[in-house]
Parts: C-alpha cells; structure tokens; sequence
C-alpha cells in the first residue's frame, strides 16, 4: 500500500471520506489490494489494512482500533455531533409514521455511531486530563470546532454526550420493540 495514513477501517475509510471529499463517499470504490482496500473518492484514496479491518471487526469496534491517525479529535465530535442530530430526526420520522424496519436500522446505527465518535474523541484525552490537548486537533476543522465551541472539547461534556447516545440508543430501541444490547 502507498505510504498514507490508514485508515483503522472500511467504516473509518469512508467517514474521512465524507469529511474531505466534494460529494463524499457515496461514489466511491473499494478496490482490493495485495494486503487490504484502497477506499477511491474524488481523487483522494484511504488505505485500509486487512489487520486493521479484521482487528476492528474482532474488537467490535466501528472505526477500528486504537487511536486515529486519519481523523483529529474536533472530527470525531463534529462526526458524533452529526450523526446524533441524524438519529434524533430519523427518530421523529419513525414516531410520526408507519413501522419501518429500514427506518428503525437507520435510528439505531445512527445512535451507534453517534456514541461511537465520542468515544473515539474521548481516546485522544490523557490520563486525569480535564480537557483534550491541542496538538489532538491538527485539522483546520477541528480546530474551527474547538475555536468556536471549546466546552464540547472537556472529559465532563465528552462523557455526558457518550452517557447520552448510550441512552438514547437503549431508549430508542425500547420504544422501537427491538431490544438489542447497546
């Protein structure tokens, strides 16, 4: 594979994509590589490892292992931020209209990886840190998004927003009628 930053994940992969990329990675291919996938959208290619992917899927973890190489921390709260307001409209749908399987998938992925990019923001934060450091934010993005709203950058906020995809997504899916562990 070219010396480029990896992405941790097929999942990882296509979320830079949609960060980086005019249009996202709704048109792009995934082409299999000697030792993993080349993720191609508008011109840009995100290198995933077989190990990468295969320790993501073990771990049942979205974005991968370990701690991005790929995504600044501001990301991944932007990213959680997103796909939380997502599941709160797909929410509203669902209450509003008829049962749809689809509709509820789409809610409870959206949760998921709501909850996930948290997560994943709360890996770049050191030991008994309050707040994360700024060398964790070293895309112009993610530092527009510490620059405008720094209290969504601290361990408390972090954690609550975690706390409450968490709930959210066990809510959801209690109202839903499918009852899957969170």
């Amino acid at each position: 594979m070219p010396d480029a930053v990896m992405a941790r994940s097929l999942v990882e992969a296509h979320v830079y994509l949609d960060l980086t990329v005019s249009g996202g990675s709704a048109g792009a291919e995934v082409i299999e590589v000697p030792d993993g996938w080349l993720v191609r959208a508008g011109g840009v290619e995100v290198p995933v490892s077989y190990a990468g992917e295969h320790a993501a899927r073990e771990a049942r973890t979205t974005f991968g292992t370990g701690r991005s190489e790929l995504l600044d921390v501001g990301q991944w709260v932007l990213i959680g931020g997103t796909y939380a307001s997502r599941a709160l409209e797909g929410g509203l749908f669902h209450a509003a209209g008829p049962a749809d399987p689809q509709r509820v998938r789409a809610v409870e992925t959206d949760w998921t990886y709501a909850a996930d990019a948290v997560a994943e923001a709360l890996k770049f934060l050191p030991e008994g840190a309050a707040a994360l450091p700024s060398e964790a934010f070293w895309t112009e993005m993610g530092r527009s998004a510490r620059e405008a709203e720094p209290g969504r950058f601290t361990r408390a906020k972090l954690e609550s927003d975690l706390a409450f995809y968490r709930q959210s997504l066990a809510d959801f899916r209690r109202l839903a009628g499918s009852a899957r562990p969170s």
